[in-house]
């Protein structure tokens, strides 16, 4: 892709897809239409992604908070969650795509679990990219349940309190075997994190942009990639360490 370093790619970027219901307000259609719009986005990222070579995609679809919305856009949204899987599933055998859930599974209507579920078995030898979908998610909730299952195994004998690392914890998460998002993205220009992969995140590069979901495609996805990489990441290090590693002969 013009403009990007492919030595430098993100190994993990994580989308919170904000604006569908303002990209139909504008248009004066109802909010379905406008998540209806925001799945082409979805389709168009992953596309990209994949031709891209980014080994992790994870992308914010449905929040713990999002049970709050009007019962019949929350009834839509699955029904239009169930029908893009059935529709992407060619596309992402051919393609050699992974996908997985983040999040709970409770509370997802049966008939969407089942598909999503089916979706995930037939993918999952698959290794060119894979395609995270955070659906019922929600930080807190993730954080809280890791708690849980740390505690239920000092109960049994398992582990012991004085055990507990960060690393540790990170394996009690839905993302235990995949590595930390590098960029993290938010279209519709709000600043926040909505609850979003709290502990994961912790350092990710945030790039906002005013763009709204549904008119998020290729180019702004590469313009948010090309903007990650003038970024200098340190970890809490100073710039000369970074470049003094970066220049370091290899033993």
């Amino acid at each position: 892709m013009e403009g990007l370093d492919p030595h430098r790619l993100p190994r993990h970027v994580a989308i919170i897809m904000d604006g569908n219901g303002r990209w139909a307000k504008r248009r004066l259609l109802n909010r379905v239409a406008g998540h209806e719009a925001g799945a082409e986005s979805v389709r168009a990222v992953i596309e990209t992604a994949r031709k891209i070579g980014i080994p992790h995609l994870t992308l914010y679809a449905f929040s713990k908070e999002n049970w709050q919305r009007p019962p019949k856009e929350i009834q839509a949204l699955w029904q239009l969650f169930r029908r893009f899987l059935r529709s992407e599933r060619p596309r992402m055998m051919e393609n050699e795509i992974r996908v997985r859930h983040l999040g709970d599974p409770d509370g997802i209507p049966e008939d969407v679990y089942a598909e999503f579920q089916a979706l995930m078995h037939d993918t999952a030898h698959f290794d060119k990219l894979t395609v995270h979908l955070a659906l019922n998610y929600g930080g807190r909730h993730e954080l809280a349940r890791a708690a849980r299952l740390f505690a239920e195994d000092v109960r049994r004998g398992a582990r012991r309190p004085e055990e507990m690392t960060p690393e540790l914890l990170g394996s009690y998460l839905f993302t235990a075997d995949i590595p930390d998002p590098d960029l993290v993205i938010r279209t519709s220009g709000e600043y926040r994190v909505s609850n979003f992969l709290l502990w994961q995140i912790a350092y990710a590069e945030l790039y906002i942009t005013d763009t709204l979901w549904p008119d998020f495609r290729e180019q702004e996805f590469v313009k948010a990639l090309r903007d990650y990489q003038k970024r200098e990441r340190r970890f809490g290090k100073t710039s000369e360490q970074v470049a003094q590693e970066a220049f370091a002969p290899l033993v």
